[in-house]
């Protein structure tokens, strides 16, 4: 196999490892809203929305050391090993108690810090310049289908039911913990791509160097640790990602609304009907459509990059906006905060299940539209630096979704559109200004070349 198609195999194994391990825990943070609020038993007094605020606040803090941990250890066995913490939190539900649910919650904010620098440095160290858009695509399109297969088995298994049992939510925790762990043990399927004729990073000729004499080296995994995390810490500093960091945050409020307070919502619409829980599987599987609809083409369409970025982020501001104003009087204000019995009030409008799932697809379709650019210019933008640029990219991101969890606990609909909406828009002019910056590298780089 040729170098270049080592590389795309990686590419492509390393999507379908998170597809897996993301059918179960996507599906998972998309029901236990209302799971949790079904549970019969007084000696859990939990909150999903708590849950994912702290799996998200500890993630972000886990952020700095875990450029460090992906370097001592390899991205490899960093993806095997923060897959296990998120596999243990699925099986938590099985027979859940309020000290192991947020005790679950800790592990995985720091499993899915390394989780993702680890898959940030796989994707850059196995693309170019020329392929780091399709890659992006590529990964993107086939990660969201885990939004699509996790969530058409909770509408089958949950059709019907107004009330989640105890047997109903059992069978379905088991199911995604074995689906959790097969996607661990994908990643033990990528290879290291051939090594290219470059000048290594300080760090990296540390960790790489031989040593005969052990003291050395771990006086060199010592340098190189402090190494990674200083550096992680400056890139705060960088033009580049202070631009770059509102669009990021604005990603990870977003994150939370589709992934853990719409569907709630749906769930909690009583004039859907005795069917409206199941409905949350449908409305995930519109969001999947809408993420693979968009990493597949917009991943596709960066490879050419003739218009540049641009234009794809501002369709992803055009649709969310166009999803928000629909939820906005589509959804009762009181859906994210409603009991298990559910809202019997009215927006503006009288509630239309297929405006619901057409604003679950435009919320995938959007969310889409930022993410691969993000990964695409961040990839583009610090490439000799991949593992400590995607650590500061997970945890900006992770910092804002702890913040959005954090107040899905106690807001109405109407606020927290409000909260979108100018985020949205302040990000999506900030990530202007940072493509033109990458634009002007890339022309001082085809110019040196020459």
């Amino acid at each position: 196999m040729s170098p270049e198609g080592k590389k795309l195999l990686n590419i492509v194994i390393l999507g379908f490892g998170f597809m897996f391990m993301f059918t179960a825990f996507q599906t998972c943070g998309n029901i236990e809203q209302t799971v949790i609020k079904s549970f019969n038993s007084t000696e859990f007094h939990g909150s999903g929305y708590t849950s994912m605020a702290i799996i998200y606040g500890v993630f972000s803090a886990s952020n700095l050391i875990a450029p460090s941990v992906v370097t001592v250890i390899g991205p490899q066995l960093s993806m095997f090993f923060s897959g296990l913490l998120y596999s243990g939190y699925i099986a938590m539900f099985i027979y859940p108690y309020t000290w192991s649910f947020y005790t679950a919650s800790v592990f995985v904010g720091i499993g899915a810090a390394v989780l993702w620098t680890a898959q940030g440095n796989v994707l850059a160290i196995n693309s170019t310049d020329n392929t780091i858009g399709r890659n992006s695509g590529i990964f993107w399109a086939l990660l969201q289908f885990s939004l699509f297969f996790g969530n058409l088995y909770i509408y089958c298994a949950w059709h019907g039911h107004d009330h989640i049992t105890d047997k109903d939510r059992q069978t379905v925790f088991i199911s995604l913990t074995v689906i959790s762990l097969v996607g661990c043990f994908l990643f033990f399927l990528i290879r290291k791509p051939d090594p290219e004729p470059a000048p290594a990073e300080a760090a990296e000729s540390l960790l790489q160097a031989e040593s005969t004499e052990s003291s050395s080296t771990s006086e060199k995994l010592t340098s190189a640790v402090f190494f990674l995390s200083v550096k992680a810490c400056k890139m705060f500093g960088t033009n580049e990602m202070m631009l770059l960091s509102i669009s990021i945050g604005y990603t990870g409020l977003e994150l939370t609304f589709y992934s853990g307070v719409y569907g709630t919502c749906i769930g909690a619409m009583t004039q859907f009907g005795k069917d409206a829980k199941s409905l949350i599987g449908i409305s995930g599987i519109c969001i999947g459509i809408g993420e693979i609809l968009g990493g597949g083409v917009f991943g596709m369409l960066n490879k050419c990059n003739r218009f540049g970025r641009n234009p794809v982020v501002l369709l992803g501001l055009i649709t969310h906006f166009v999803a928000f104003y629909l939820i906005f009087l589509n959804i009762a204000s009181d859906a994210p905060i409603a009991p298990e019995a559910g809202t019997d009030l009215q927006a503006y409008i009288t509630p239309n299940l297929g405006v619901a799932l057409l604003c679950s697809f435009l919320l995938g379709l959007g969310d889409s539209c930022f993410n691969t650019q993000l990964l695409s210019i961040i990839g583009f933008l610090f490439r000799d630096n991949s593992a400590p640029a995607f650590a500061v990219f997970k945890f900006i991101q992770s910092i804002m979704a702890a913040l959005a969890f954090f107040y899905s606990n106690y807001l109405l609909l109407h606020w927290q559109l409000l909260i979108l909406v100018v985020t949205g828009f302040l990000g999506s002019m900030t990530f202007f200004m940072a493509e033109g910056l990458a634009e002007s590298t890339r022309r001082e780089s085809d110019y040196d070349s020459i």
